[in-house]
């Protein structure tokens, strides 16, 4: 994607300081596009935890460079491995739900274990975290090409009239190393010429479609809209959306997919007014053993500070957070729900377009399956 005329990937590594991991800080947006350098694993940890960093795809390609980072630090002698191994651990556990994480953190870590010297398995860990990092980015491109044709035909049974896509959360570019996974089939359409508009819920309590998904939408020039995270079902209700696309942060490989907290309303709104509900999932996303989302996902559960309070920006223009929940109030914050299979119209994946039923995705990825990734 480009920001101001100028390419960017949402992480690289710094071409003047090669022990640095440069990312865009997302935390900053809407409101200010930060480029933050990354120089130890401990400091990956934290933008992975405190979301600097977030988007499963994303999230990967973040571990795999944190391990690159903890094979710069460890001590050239016995500790290497045990300090390699620690990190790795502590990488997994930042944050549990997207399964990327821990595929890309693993890869890296096989990567590094199967090199001889000390300075081999450094440059292993460089080597792979790279390649990652690429696949990433090409796996969201790909997912473009693949959900195109799902938006096409919907432009043509509307004989060219404007193409309504609700989203939640935001599964852009800034979720992906480029590209993203939801909204590149909208951006492939835009590229096309498609008339499409994006309803974008806003998705309390960290406001990522109105932070993120709108400032991404807004960069492309593409029509959107910026809705409440209730008002999804009303908009299907009086015809106003064609279809919905989400991403997915772990999708079990029988087609349950977990995803931002609210998705499986949005679900249930579109299965009941017949509205086609498409999740767009890289390969490395699919979680091979388990095979019941609600039991076997681990959801994440978040500080109560994210819902007790909400930043933005004041009369001033100043950067404001105020609390909007009384001190004494109990605070639940689940990052996602799961939403069943029976649900889910398709699965848009890097590799084409399948049904969310274990038949269908374990034909398309029979290399995969019962191979944990």
């Amino acid at each position: 994607m480009e920001v101001n005329g100028k390419h960017y990937r949402t992480i690289w590594l710094d071409k003047e300081h090669p022990l640095a991991v440069s990312i865009i800080d997302q935390s900053r947006l809407p409101f200010e596009f930060s480029i933050k350098k990354i120089f130890t694993c401990g400091e990956m940890i934290r933008s992975i935890k405190e979301m600097e960093v977030r988007g499963a795809g994303l999230i990967g390609a973040a571990g795999s460079y944190g391990m690159y980072l903890a094979a710069m630090e460890a001590p050239l002698n016995r500790g290497f491995m045990p300090y390699v191994h620690k990190s790795a651990a502590k990488l997994k556990r930042s944050r549990p739900t997207a399964i990327n994480l821990e595929w890309a953190v693993n890869r890296v870590l096989r990567a590094i274990e199967s090199a001889g010297s000390y300075t081999e398995k450094q440059r292993a860990s460089l080597q792979e975290a790279q390649n990652i990092a690429d696949e990433d980015a090409e796996a969201g491109r790909k997912m473009g090409i693949n959900g195109l044709p799902l938006i096409e035909k919907a432009s043509n049974h509307k004989k060219g009239k404007t193409v309504n896509i609700l989203t939640h959360c935001n599964a852009g570019w800034l979720a992906l190393v480029d590209y993203g996974s939801a909204l590149s089939p909208v951006y492939a359409a835009h590229k096309k010429g498609i008339d499409v508009h994006v309803w974008v819920d806003e998705t309390r309590p960290r406001n990522q479609g109105a932070f993120l998904t709108a400032w991404e939408l807004s960069k492309a020039g593409i029509p959107h809209t910026v809705i409440t995270d209730n008002e999804g079902g009303l908009l299907m209700q009086k015809k106003m959306v064609d279809m919905v696309i989400v991403g997915s942060d772990r999708t079990t490989h029988t087609g349950d997919v977990a995803n931002k907290i609210g998705t499986y309303l949005k679900a249930l709104a579109a299965y009941d007014n017949n509205i086609p509900f498409y999740v767009a999932v890289y390969s490395s996303s699919f979680d091979w053993i388990s095979s019941d989302g609600l039991k076997n996902i681990p959801i994440e559960q978040r500080s109560g500070d994210e819902v007790r309070f909400i930043t933005g920006l004041d009369k001033t223009g100043k950067e404001t957070r105020v609390s909007i929940v009384p001190g004494d109030s109990p605070v639940s914050n689940y990052a996602f729900d799961v939403t069943p299979a029976k649900l889910v119209t398709a699965i848009i994946t890097d590799r084409g377009v399948c049904k969310a039923d274990k038949k269908s995705i374990v034909s398309m990825f029979p290399d995969k399956f019962n191979t944990n990734g």
